[in-house]
């Protein structure tokens, strides 16, 4: 087990039934000791041994390297775990790296940027900097788009701020919750305090929200200090 979730902080993997899932450009081989993922140029590849170790090598096109080693300490928790370097998980074109928080994470992202003048927006940044840890299922740009027109600009307005922060905190989980914690069937009690539904097969993780809604999940276990981050293709709405 501990050999699993160790993968899953040198490298996101994304769920798919398959053995490779289009996000943007990026494609993704693994099994349970080797992960290959080629993005924007880069080709990194991830390999755990029978000891816990990662080790994450990465080549551009241009011929720039990165390398990495991970290793749990000895009698710490997997959720202090430390890194020996700053690998992490590439989202929305930058490295979410685990010695950052979730929202100094996401700010990076060019695929999150909605979303984060949506915290901004709600008063949520000083609690997502918080000590958690939380489980977050982060919409992108693309999923926001999705909504009807005018919904997001109507959101964001002073006058709608308990509605924004209703919906944000609808996408927000207390506890740290990884990949291998998502089971089929099993309800998520969200900080909103309405639930979300997981549905489960195989590989391919979604979301049921509470009208009927569905999110994929498309890039998962992005570690940050305080929780984990799985990002998500739609918004999912509460009834209120």
């Amino acid at each position: 087990m501990n050999k699993y979730l160790l993968s899953t902080l040198a490298l996101a993997f994304t769920f798919s039934t398959g053995t490779t899932l289009a996000q943007g450009k990026m494609k993704t081989k693994s099994d349970d000791e080797k992960t290959k993922t080629k993005e924007g140029g880069m080709t990194t590849k991830t390999k755990v041994a029978d000891d816990g170790k990662v080790k994450v090598k990465g080549e551009s096109e241009d011929g720039a390297k990165l390398k990495a080693t991970t290793k749990p300490r000895k009698g710490v928790d997997m959720k202090n775990m430390s890194m020996s370097s700053g690998a992490g998980v590439m989202v929305g074109g930058a490295m979410m790296t685990p010695d950052k928080d979730i929202v100094d994470n996401a700010v990076n992202s060019t695929e999150h940027t909605t979303l984060v003048a949506a915290v901004k927006g709600a008063g949520l940044v000083e609690t997502l900097k918080g000590a958690g840890p939380f489980t977050v299922f982060a919409p992108t740009n693309a999923a926001f788009d999705k909504l009807p027109a005018g919904t997001v600009n109507t959101l964001i307005q002073p006058e709608n701020k308990q509605k924004l922060t209703t919906i944000l905190t609808y996408h927000v989980v207390p506890g740290r919750l990884l990949a291998a914690d998502l089971k089929d069937g099993q309800m998520l009690t969200t900080v909103e305090g309405e639930t979300l539904m997981v549905h489960r097969s195989g590989n391919t993780v979604m979301l049921h929200d509470a009208k009927g809604g569905m999110a994929n999940v498309t890039i998962a276990d992005v570690v940050s200090k305080n929780g984990v981050t799985h990002v998500v293709d739609a918004v999912l709405m509460p009834t209120k």
